[in-house]
């Protein structure tokens, strides 16, 4: 069998590896550490399908491999670190941190759905589960870094934080197509909104850091429902 046929399917291991040890220091309450592997197992996640295409061996091996790692890294890890910002307050039943769960399950569907989706070649309906990951695994190093007793407050709020799980189970699956962040035939009048939205997103890291990660994502939906209603309008 060709060598490169395995590359792939290797890289989503290695992502679905990064999303175990993720859960590890997800558990213990280490954010960072938690964080730094998501994003290792992202940047994974994009090579794989990277080089299936450059070796031309895509498979439906590959794609089912991709959607179980993805559920552990972008599913399972989310739906934790959840759980244990909802722990964190000693005001809710006991059963309450469990809702945090529903990004897990949120996350399940939304992999299962994109699967057998045929709309979803070139650009996505719904809230990749990638980025959903990174904004629910970035609130706790926002609470950790900030100084305002605003954020804080709104940050360890149990009924905020089940909004958040909520809106994100939703945002997921919702009917709102995204434009694709796939640059393949670069021109700037043809990319010009994904060259927009980079730049942005560079700014928001920059001066909001942690706290930018959600505000880029939010970003990127709104720019999505904008060049959504311009192209029903033309």
């Amino acid at each position: 069998m060709n060598i490169k046929s395995h590359i792939p399917n290797s890289i989503t291991l290695l992502n679905l590896f990064s999303g175990c040890i993720a859960l590890v220091f997800a558990f213990n309450k280490q954010f960072e550490m938690a964080f730094f592997f998501v994003s290792l197992g992202i940047f994974l996640d994009f090579f794989d399908g990277f080089f299936a295409r450059m070796f031309n061996v895509s498979s439906e091996l590959g794609l089912q491999l991709d959607s179980l790692a993805d559920m552990v890294t972008s599913g399972l890890v989310p739906g934790l670190i959840m759980f244990q910002m909802m722990s964190a307050s000693t005001s809710v039943p006991e059963w309450f941190p469990y809702l945090g769960f529903i990004i897990t399950l949120g996350s399940c569907y939304r992999l299962a759905n994109f699967n057998i989706d045929t709309r979803q070649t070139d650009s996505f309906i719904g809230l990749p589960t990638p980025a959903n990951a990174l904004v629910i695994l970035s609130l706790p190093l926002v609470l950790q870094n900030t100084e305002s007793l605003i954020m804080v407050e709104v940050l360890t709020n149990q009924w905020v934080l089940l909004l958040i799980t909520l809106f994100s189970a939703y945002i997921l699956n919702a009917e709102i197509p995204l434009f694709s962040l796939k640059i393949k035939q670069f021109t700037f009048a043809k990319y010009k909104l994904q060259v927009f939205f980079l730049a942005v997103s560079i700014l928001l890291l920059v001066f909001f850091q942690f706290l930018g990660i959600p505000l880029l994502i939010f970003t990127y939906i709104l720019l999505s429902i904008i060049n959504n209603k311009k192209k029903k309008s033309v």
